[in-house]
């Protein structure tokens, strides 16, 4: 029985997991895979879109089919937020996972833009305000060396962060500890958050601004910021190209 293009996929996935081809080399061109494994063109090409679909491989002109790096970034859990780092010294969070991973960074590695936006009721029902309400949005763009790696849009009440750091969009961090510390100097000190995860496919925006290859699915996360005694004061959504991050917690077992 010979060689279907899901066996072909199959023994190239192979191949790509023990190392025979390294990340960011280029797979043998179609022809001389069709020869090696004694399969006509098509069942390659078809293999190729399997491999392509899982995000193991992309095409790239004029390089050919290119294996993909596997996540270079270190995403730290609950660490990345310690007071430590944002209230007695200078580490926002993305910083924390540049450090934590040995990647160098810049403070213009983040942008943003800043303006009023109606609430809508994802962010109406976290923030406690009604449907349609006028609400800051900061949404920011993170590159890591050029490359888009993910985009943070927060949402705050404008009476909580009305003429501070938050509304300016001058790249990089809000100041000396970013946004918590904003918050904190506003009399709103982060205390607790809560986090939530999920994958999708990306929308056809989302593909433009990361930049992402075919088949590359996101992750999607949603952020709450609560002060000690219960207040929300930050809501945000943030969408992740999935290659770029590995997502590393540490934690003590609740009792």
């Amino acid at each position: 029985m010979g060689t279907g293009y899901r066996e072909l996929a199959a023994s190239l996935r192979d191949a790509i997991q023990r190392g025979d081809y390294a990340p960011d080399s280029t797979l043998p061109k179609q022809e001389e895979l069709a020869e090696e494994y004694s399969v006509n063109v098509n069942t390659v090409r078809k293999a190729v879109g399997v491999l392509e679909a899982e995000g193991l491989v992309t095409p790239i002109r004029r390089r050919g089919t290119v294996v993909r790096a596997r996540p270079p970034m270190k995403r730290l859990g609950a660490d990345r937020y310690a007071k430590s780092k944002w209230k007695y010294g200078d580490t926002v969070a993305f910083i924390a996972d540049r450090e934590a991973s040995g990647r160098e960074w810049k403070p213009t590695d983040q942008t943003q833009t800043v303006s009023k936006v109606e609430a809508d009721k994802e962010i109406a029902e976290a923030l406690g305000v009604d449907v349609g309400s006028l609400v800051y949005e900061r949404a920011r763009l993170v590159k890591d060396a050029g490359q888009p790696t993910h985009t943070l849009s927060s949402y705050y009440r404008p009476e909580d962060v009305e003429g501070t750091r938050l509304v300016d969009d001058t790249p990089g961090p809000a100041g000396r500890g970013g946004g918590f510390l904003v918050l904190t100097l506003q009399g709103l000190e982060p205390d607790t958050i809560s986090e939530t995860f999920y994958s999708r496919m990306p929308t056809p925006d989302e593909i433009e601004t990361l930049e992402l290859p075919a088949g590359e699915p996101v992750m999607v996360l949603q952020r709450r910021t609560f002060t000690a005694d219960g207040r929300v004061v930050e809501f945000a959504r943030g969408i992740h190209a999935a290659s770029r991050f590995s997502w590393s917690y540490t934690f003590k077992l609740p009792d």
